[in-house]
């Protein structure tokens, strides 16, 4: 569904990828593991639009998408949840989702959506009139999969989901994706500092150093990567 074929790209001058390449089949969930600053983020930006790559294709369904606008590669489907949540703080919880899905026409299907997204994070529901910016970090982050969700992805990319949570929110969001991805048939790329969650719930991953990728492998292979468990896991 998804590949990123020999990016390159940069923030001024500042060079912050080089020749990155992966890709995300139907159906899968993918994890994009490094360290902060390995160039996870601007490898997202560039797929869903909001960095040009200087040189290298992002295909979707078999055509470029380089030179689209966001909102023109949203509405193919392709979702990104940004590091920081990219919430409106100053609306309610229900607006939030709604804007979600402001791109859709489909209302009887954003209906049924709204139903998931309410059964997937119940706290949500309770917290309908609640603004966004007084939830706490982890019911945030849930609003923030959730409003992605209500734009119908049918690729969901996830910035960090786990930055600044409890132990105890970090497994509900990853049980939360791994739910997504089994009942909605949603493919998934997670970039993730997190590497033992993220490969816990992986198909298969990549590992990116110094703005290149230099690892592919199966989730739990990875797990066992001697230089995996060095550098990511502490062990």
């Amino acid at each position: 569904m998804l590949e990123v074929k020999d990016v390159s790209a940069s923030y001024g001058k500042a060079l912050a990828l080089k020749k990155v390449s992966l890709r995300v089949e139907k159906g899968e969930i993918v994890s994009l593991i490094g360290a902060n600053g390995a160039g996870k983020t601007t490898t997202l930006r560039v797929i869903s639009g909001l960095l040009r790559p200087n040189s290298g294709d992002v295909i979707m369904d078999g055509r470029s998408i380089v030179g689209k606008e966001p909102f023109q590669i949203a509405s193919l489907g392709l979702i990104h949840v940004p590091e920081g949540r990219g919430l409106f703080p100053e609306m309610t919880v229900i607006e939030n989702l709604e804007m979600g899905a402001f791109l859709r026409k489909d209302r009887e299907s954003v209906k049924r959506d709204l139903e998931f997204v309410y059964s997937l994070f119940p706290i949500l529901k309770e917290r309908g009139k609640q603004l966004a910016g007084t939830l706490s970090g982890g019911e945030q982050q849930m609003l923030a999969i959730a409003k992605g969700l209500m734009g119908a992805p049918r690729i969901l990319l996830l910035d960090e989901p786990s930055l600044g949570l409890s132990p105890i929110m970090v497994d509900r969001i990853f049980d939360a994706i791994q739910q997504i991805n089994k009942e909605r048939g949603i493919s998934i790329l997670i970039a993730e500092q997190n590497a033992y969650m993220a490969l816990s719930v992986s198909h298969r991953a990549y590992v990116i150093e110094n703005g290149t990728t230099v690892m592919e492998g199966a989730g739990r292979e990875l797990l066992g990567n001697e230089h995996v468990k060095k550098a990511y896991l502490g062990i």
